[in-house]
């Protein structure tokens, strides 16, 4: 049976990888609908490659040139277009990977319309993670994790009671920075910055990965995922990125899902679940070849945004909405060459010192605080 999908964020690093596993798959898999941003050589490519029948793009004119060049394609573009993709009517499971909280509003939509949620868009759950697991259970649709970590756990709780679960344990690899002090982290630069070890990623996740903003927006989306309190979640560093994360239960056990750093993996079991499929050219994990692997307590000084996630999440209401706005604001700022490496945790800080916590917020509070605080950063820097 071929699985319908619908995809947003096509064109970035999450969407080519996803594109990577369709290809491997195609008496499996369908890509009935997606949606990418201006990349329109990569867009047309992928048109003429899975002949959707629904595409979204960023800009109006681009959708009006392509919708006259493949007539039998829908077009739509902006907001209402990752909309259209998401609902999509012909389409069973929505993969959402685009950057940012402009994935919330189209998840919402895809879980009133019934579509089962691969999940690779952190900040959906974190911006609005209350209203986004409520309205699942409310339509029966299942949320399943397309980051490493949380598949990972998502993988070591199946046939588990959850309520034998001690704590969550998510390994970080440290990022780009991660054998540097903070006082040495003066004056670095954005080339530096997205070198990271491990994984190939876009801009954005990678400059959270070496902030570590990455890993407390994990944590924040592992407490919504799995219903478990902050303090039953843990960080550890891991340098390896072998041990994707652990869960410890209360007799002591613990179970870990292993693999190569590859986001195919992850991605794949999203899309087949409950079943896996063979990916016979993937780099196996050969623990003889590694022999050691290394680990190290996180120290919340040095990873000040780690700290400031564990503190939005545990505080609720708007807080972390807060937290990922300053945080999306101020690593555009980075990436602009408007800000230094360590001020982005500085307006983070600062966005919610000055927020004025609203407590089981609705959707539109949630979106209207999100602008603000974008915009309150932005001021700031100025």
């Amino acid at each position: 049976m071929v699985k319908k999908i619908s995809l947003l964020g096509a064109t970035g690093s999450i969407g080519l990888q996803t594109v990577d596993i369709l290809k491997e798959n195609p008496e499996h898999f369908r890509l009935t609908a997606f949606s990418t941003g201006r990349n329109m050589e990569k867009t047309r490519e992928l048109i003429q490659q899975f002949k959707p029948e629904a595409v979204s793009v960023l800009d109006k004119d681009d959708a009006h040139s392509l919708q006259a060049e493949f007539p039998a394609v829908r077009f739509y573009y902006g907001q209402d277009g990752l909309v259209e993709i998401a609902a999509h009517s012909d389409s069973e499971v929505l993969l959402n990977s685009v950057l940012g909280s402009v994935g919330l509003g189209p998840t919402m939509e895809a879980i009133k319309a019934g579509k089962q949620i691969a999940i690779a868009n952190k900040e959906t759950l974190v911006t609005a993670g209350h209203l986004v697991m409520k309205e699942a259970r409310n339509k029966g649709v299942a949320i399943l994790p397309v980051d490493s970590e949380h598949s990972a756990i998502f993988q070591s709780l199946n046939g588990e009671n959850t309520k034998d679960i001690e704590k969550l344990i998510l390994t970080a690899s440290g990022g780009s920075f991660r054998d540097k002090t903070r006082e040495e982290l003066e004056g670095v630069t954005v080339e530096e910055a997205l070198n990271h070890p491990n994984w190939s990623m876009g801009a954005k996740i990678t400059i959270d990965s070496a902030t570590m903003m990455n890993k407390g927006l994990e944590v924040i989306e592992a407490h919504y995922l799995f219903d478990m309190p902050y303090d039953q979640i843990d960080v550890l560093l891991h340098r390896e990125s072998m041990i994707h994360s652990m869960v410890e239960f209360q007799d002591t056990s613990v179970i870990a899902q292993l693999g190569t750093p590859d986001m195919r993996v992850p991605i794949q079991y999203a899309l087949t679940y409950p079943e896996r499929l063979p990916r016979p050219h993937a780099k196996r994990l050969n623990l003889a070849e590694i022999g050691t692997l290394h680990f190290e307590q996180m120290d919340f000084n040095r990873f000040r945004a780690l700290k400031l996630a564990y503190d939005a999440g545990r505080a609720g209401g708007t807080m972390p909405t807060v937290l990922n706005a300053a945080n999306e604001a101020a690593v555009g700022l980075f990436l602009n060459g408007q800000i230094t490496f360590l001020q982005i945790d500085e307006l983070i800080e600062q966005a919610l010192d000055q927020h004025d916590n609203i407590s089981l917020p609705d959707l539109d509070t949630v979106l209207r605080v999100d602008a603000e605080v974008r915009e309150n950063v932005r001021e700031m820097v100025k």
